[in-house]
């Protein structure tokens, strides 16, 4: 038998939300894993992946490990990435919450959901894609010596998440450097009332209020310069009927939050990528994620 762990991709910031809201959306990577005696790992669908030590599921499968005091002799890995790499949709989260689930399970369950909270969280430098990538929904969280205080809620099923994913990749290591090391008081209640409010409006279905809920001033401003057009994008975004469009993460990906009932709007904004020389930019239609990170276990086969 083998296990098989499924993580949804993940979308953080939200805008104002900055290292503390996220949210979870149906892309997904898929890991199969089994003890063994050796070290083993294979890609599914031919997109590359580090074959040693340094593969992000298997540190955190061996870090889980060591926590425990438990040797690990081997491990077979098998890997299907279908979110994007350094695009600012949680590839890295996604990939630390498979390795954590897997082996939590493998080890008997040593960890709880806080556990596991804090432990991807750690790793990750910061919880707002690891927390939403296990727990699924909109998790809004904030950590307070050195543990995760974090609250999850499922959003409506029927709004669609447009992700415009750009051509190119932007290292959130590139991203951060970016960011200013102090802002004004008047800059931090601005952000303040926003995180805020998007949160509430989301839970309570007053979409109407999300354009102001995503309206950043810590991050966005300074990140979107790296992205020629943005700020455009967003703005078609919005013409479009979107009830809110920001920066997915670190970026480059843009996304934007629209009814199901706008079919015209991924026709609409296809064409105007393609009429501002964006034809090579993927524009996928996600939906949220309510359940988060599963598990389940399968025959081994070739």
């Amino acid at each position: 038998m083998q296990l098989k762990i499924r993580v949804p991709a993940t979308s953080a910031n939200l805008g104002s939300g900055f290292d503390s809201m996220g949210l979870a959306v149906s892309l997904y990577n898929y890991v199969w894993m089994e003890e063994a005696e050796d070290l083993g790992i294979r890609s599914r669908d031919g997109v590359p992946v580090p074959q040693g030590e340094d593969n992000i599921v298997y540190a955190a499968v061996k870090h889980l490990y060591q926590l425990c005091g438990k040797s690990l002799s081997g491990l077979h890995l098998e890997q299907e990435n279908n979110i994007p790499f350094t695009r600012g949709l949680g590839s890295s989260s996604a990939c630390i919450i498979a390795g954590l689930t897997g082996a939590n399970h493998l080890l008997n369950h040593p960890l709880s959901t806080d556990d596991l909270v804090n432990l991807a969280a750690e790793i990750e430098g910061h919880p707002d894609n690891t927390t939403p990538a296990l727990l699924g929904g909109i998790v809004t969280a904030a950590i307070d010596g050195g543990k995760v205080y974090w609250v999850k809620q499922k959003v409506d099923r029927h709004l669609r998440f447009y992700a415009l994913i750009p051509d190119f990749e932007m290292k959130t290591e590139t991203a951060r450097a970016l960011l200013p090391a102090e802002v004004s008081h008047k800059t931090a209640v601005h952000n303040l009332s926003r995180a805020a409010l998007f949160s509430a409006s989301l839970l309570q279905g007053k979409y109407e209020n999300l354009r102001i809920g995503v309206n950043d001033l810590l991050h966005q401003p300074y990140r979107l310069e790296l992205i020629p057009g943005s700020r455009e994008i967003l703005d078609y975004c919005y013409q479009q009927g979107a009830y809110a469009a920001y920066l997915s993460g670190a970026g480059p990906t843009l996304m934007a939050i629209v009814s199901c009932n706008e079919p015209g709007f991924l026709p609409a904004v296809r064409q105007y990528l393609d009429g501002c020389g964006k034809s090579g930019w993927q524009i996928l239609e996600l939906s949220i994620d309510n359940e988060g990170a599963t598990l389940s276990e399968e025959m081994y086969h070739q």
